[in-house]
């Protein structure tokens, strides 16, 4: 497989979601009223989890580029305040970022000068650009499904 293909893989990955639904979808038509509901059973809002997305992948971006990267606190700073609420302005701002960080994820794998196999020279042993890509994805992946389901069960959808 050629890098050129791998690269543009991974963008359909990042963007797409391929065999998942992009936040784009997952939020598309997303009432006000429930930004800041917490669906039954579950001890964080719809805001927390779509912050708790952009925060993950912001951190992930900054120790891929960053080679002054410092190490948050798991899980305080993965997360917003249990007690934070949200507006429409928030809520935007959120949506933003995340679209915004993508952007640079992706500018990252588009950029051909990018090893995408090597190790992240200020990263820990074995950690590459390829691995960080998988692990955004993967990471989005699963919350942005757990986002779409959170939906069905409020009824919102």
């Amino acid at each position: 497989m050629s890098d050129s293909i791998t690269r543009a893989h991974l963008v359909d990955l990042l963007v797409r979601g391929n065999a998942h639904m992009s936040l784009e979808e997952a939020v598309k038509n997303f009432p006000a009223k429930d930004y800041n509901t917490r669906p039954p059973n579950v001890e964080y809002s719809f805001w927390h989890l779509l912050e708790h997305i952009r925060l993950t992948q912001h951190d992930i971006l900054d120790y891929s580029r960053n080679p002054d990267y410092k190490y948050i606190q798991w899980p305080q700073d993965y997360w917003p305040a249990k007690d934070a609420t949200t507006d429409a302005a928030g809520w935007k701002q959120t949506i933003d970022g995340f679209i915004a960080d993508r952007a640079a994820m992706v500018a990252i794998v588009d950029d051909p000068q990018t090893d995408l196999y090597g190790q992240i020279p200020h990263g820990e042993r074995g950690h590459t650009i390829l691995r960080e890509v998988l692990v955004v994805a993967d990471h989005n992946a699963y919350h942005i499904g757990e986002l779409g389901i959170l939906r069905q069960v409020v009824g919102n959808w």
